[in-house]
């Protein structure tokens, strides 16, 4: 007997590696080894990055980026994404390390984990889409402002102990350290930075751009033993082994202070892996399973802490690079996974030699590509309610964090759409505004019998609209012994509205009055028939079309 766990379980699960392995053959593995061996030299260098920008260790980037992108392209949902840290976690990261401690760190990406798996389970990954496009533009390109703001410490050499999460305090720390500028780290830094920018992009594809300046970067400090900071001066270097697994300590206590930010990283998390997988599809001309993206995140992301590691999501340029080198199957992240095994049991000794400039200065071209800086240069082409959440979100996202931002953004965005389609909704007499939709030229070739008033509703009826509906007796000048609501190009109602109906259609009944609904849809047709709206108005006031709204309300007026 089939277990119907198991079949529930399977229906939801089904990750992208099984139909990319149907007729998989020795080409396209080692088209799929290549491209894993590429990304895997890009991904170490952002994984240190990543890692010492957000507060941790280096070696919690790296081991994040080998633990989370294997599981990711393992059991994810699309054929060629790429997961591990990124910059869109450095400022919640760090900001969660200031205040809580690193052991709470990991507590936050166990719980976040869970919330993934949870909204991948419950379908929750086709939900994303909601979320408006300058609202994600708006706290991308704050993010990156951030990360920039972030790495002017290493980038300018300054000597400061530890710089504040808060951006106005991290400012101020910036401000006051600047005589302690580090000219041989600026000059190393821009340097770094120049060469990545300017690096020409057919070369790329043999050899990383970052990976170029990390390997310069560090014999220049090795041959002339310049006065910058090294991970070895910083951290003592790189571990030349896997990370042992070690399971943080909780208290309940605890967890009810990390809720809010267990909920930003997975947020953040969803947000960022769908939308590098949307990338990713219109590079390959495929389309990706959200939900077992969000199922996949959520277990790497479960995982991943159990070994030090840090909150992983989706990224979007090493799934760009993925691609270009000619990835076909999730095969290419999980050799990319592995490729950072080897680089670690093989050459971790020398990333103590690696300098923090170097690593600031690929960080600060990761953040000037990653923000979205043109919708800011094309805002009068918005409507000014985009240009305000885009604006709105930005600003926050920079001041008081990405959780406010999102709140507040969201706020925005969801009253200026109930006010879109509240302005969309129309009440009006039809006498003024004929319809050849109900098979009538005019209302003047119909017998209108005297007393009846036909009110014609477009749009949506729902709780910023519903009032409309209380204004028709206001605009009838005359009461009318018959109303015909005309309601075909109705194609919604809730409750709000469906009150509001209530409460019209009480008013007309306390006068002796009748109602007669013309040609409701389905969904508001249903909705009135759950609410037993019919049995208050008999179904013989609900009409199809004007010629029987018309010929019940003659009945009505014993005018047959």
């Amino acid at each position: 007997m089939d277990n119907p766990f198991s079949l529930k379980f399977s229906k939801h699960f089904h990750p992208r590696l099984i139909h990319s392995l149907r007729g998989y053959n020795k080409s396209r593995f080692s088209t799929d080894v290549t491209a894993g061996i590429t990304v895997g030299l890009i991904a170490l260098p952002l994984a240190i990055a990543f890692a010492i920008a957000s507060g941790a260790k280096p070696e919690a980037g790296i081991f994040t980026a080998i633990i989370a992108g294997f599981i990711i392209s393992a059991l994810g949902g699309s054929r060629v994404q790429i997961g591990g840290p990124t910059g869109a976690f450095i400022v919640i990261v760090y900001g969660i390390i200031q205040h809580y401690g690193y052991a709470n760190l990991l507590i936050c990406t166990i719980m976040a984990g869970i919330m993934l798996v949870a909204m991948g389970f419950t379908g929750m990954g086709s939900l994303i889409k909601f979320f408006p496009r300058p609202l994600i533009l708006g706290f991308t390109s704050g993010i990156a402002l951030l990360i920039i703001f972030s790495q002017v410490k290493d980038f300018l050499g300054l000597k400061i102990a530890d710089l504040p999460a808060d951006f106005l305090p991290k400012l101020a720390a910036l401000y006051h350290g600047l005589p302690t500028l580090n000219f041989v780290a600026l000059a190393l830094a821009a340097g770094s930075a120049l060469l990545i920018w300017f690096y020409p992009k057919s070369w790329a594809q043999k050899f990383p751009s970052p990976i170029l300046a990390l390997v310069l970067g560090t014999l220049v400090v090795a041959l002339f033993h310049l006065p910058v900071e090294t991970i070895g001066t910083r951290f003592g270097g790189i571990p030349q082994s896997m990370p042992a697994f070690n399971p943080p300590a909780f208290t309940f206590a605890a967890l009810r202070n990390l809720i809010a930010p267990a909920m930003t990283i997975a947020l953040l998390g969803a947000i960022e892996s769908l939308l590098s997988a949307a990338v990713a599809d219109g590079m390959i001309d495929d389309k990706h399973d959200p939900n077992q993206e969000l199922i996949a995140q959520g277990i790497a992301n479960i995982v991943t802490p159990f070994f030090g590691g840090l909150p992983a999501t989706g990224a979007i340029a090493r799934t760009a690079a993925n691609v270009r080198s000619g990835a076909s199957s999730p095969i290419s992240g999980m050799v990319h996974a592995l490729t950072l095994v080897v680089i670690v049991l093989i050459a971790a000794p020398l990333a103590k030699n690696i300098p923090l400039p170097t690593l600031s200065a690929i960080l600060v071209i990761v953040a000037i590509n990653m923000g979205e800086w043109e919708g800011f240069l094309t805002l009068r082409k918005y409507p000014i309610s985009d240009s305000t959440v885009l604006v709105v979100t930005f600003l926050l996202t920079v001041i008081f964090g990405l959780t406010v931002a999102v709140e507040v953004g969201m706020f925005i965005a969801v009253f200026t759409f109930i006010r879109r389609i509240t302005n969309l909704t129309h009440v009006s007499l039809s006498d003024r505004s004929p319809r050849p939709e109900d098979n009538e030229a005019t209302l003047a070739h119909k017998a209108v019998p005297k007393g009846v008033v036909i009110y014609r509703v477009f749009g949506a009826l729902f709780f910023g609209a519903a009032d409309k509906l209380e204004t028709i007796l206001q605009q009838t000048h005359v009461e009318p012994e018959v109303l015909i609501l005309k309601m075909h190009e109705v194609i919604s109602m809730d409750s709000s509205a469906m009150h509001t109906l209530e409460h019209l259609y009480g008013k007309l009944r306390k006068h002796g009055k009748q109602l007669i609904l013309c040609g409701p849809h389905s969904q508001p047709y249903f909705l009135m028939q759950q609410a037993g709206f019919f049995e208050k108005i008999g179904l013989e006031n609900v009409a199809g079309n004007l010629d029987d709204a018309l010929q019940r309300a003659r009945t009505l007026l014993n005018q047959e």
